[in-house]
């Protein structure tokens, strides 16, 4: 594993329960930092917890209610000083099923969750970034936004909209010490496969030129340099991770 430096620093990572998030909030700890997970999920997060250590802290929030953000923004800044870094990992893949006969409910719930829960974090963190000149946020994205999945209209545009989001808001704050990318991975494995078929996964491992799905730390190692000084010029960015899907 190499060494990132992110000593002094204080990271939130939503969906930090598990999966992607987990595996994030581990890497990050591992390279010096503490971390406060955010997760709807109160077990797993006592779970995680524990598993980090005492480097990691907790915190209940519903990132598609702007109330529950904002609060969780305010109890993790006066708990830690600061939040420095921003990993929005929370999302969810909705059902598979055509556009045409797509529950209208569902389709807004990953709207919600993955589009207005994305602004919402982004939202609640960059002021105090702004006001310390100094941050790092990655929003995870997937190939998905890139190419757009069959079956999945729902998920593959609320990542397209992440990813302009994340586009708009880095060239926002480029005048600012504050880097904002997002990484657009392939599917990875994770519980998030426990909502779709076992038909849909095999189209999207099909589709990978590695033959394979991502491995959790394979994303943490990429973003742990994303959320660094040292990625210092770079942003407004969208970090390939589809094992060669994508080359764009």
């Amino acid at each position: 594993m190499n060494k990132i430096d992110l000593e002094g620093e204080h990271a939130v990572v939503t969906g930090g329960a598990q999966g992607l998030g987990f595996a994030m909030a581990r890497r990050i700890v591992a390279s010096g930092a503490t971390v406060t997970l955010w997760d709807i999920d109160k077990d797993r997060l006592e779970q995680a917890r524990a598993e980090i250590g005492e480097a990691a802290t907790v915190q209940i929030a519903d990132i598609s209610d702007w109330s529950s953000v904002e609060a969780a923004a305010a109890a993790t800044e006066k708990a830690s000083g600061k939040i420095s870094i921003l990993v929005n990992s929370a999302g969810i893949a909705g059902a598979a099923a055509p556009l045409d006969n797509y529950d209208i409910e569902m389709w807004k719930k990953v709207i919600d969750i993955n589009v207005n829960g994305t602004f919402y974090v982004n939202r609640a963190v960059v002021p105090g970034m702004k006001a310390r000149n100094y941050g790092r946020i990655v929003n995870i994205a997937s190939v998905a936004g890139k190419e757009g999945n069959p079956n999945a209209a729902a998920y593959s545009a609320s990542k397209a909209a992440v990813m302009g989001m994340t586009k708009s808001l880095g060239k926002e704050l480029a005048q600012y010490d504050i880097a904002v990318n997002c990484i657009t991975p392939a599917t990875a494995q994770t519980r998030i496969l426990e909502q779709l078929t076992e038909e849909h996964i095999e189209y999207m491992r099909s589709r990978i030129p590695r033959g394979r799905l991502l491995e959790v730390d394979e994303a943490a190692a990429m973003v742990a340099w994303l959320v660094s000084r040292e990625n210092s010029f770079t942003t407004a960015a969208a970090f390939d991770l589809s094992g060669g899907r994508t080359t764009y």
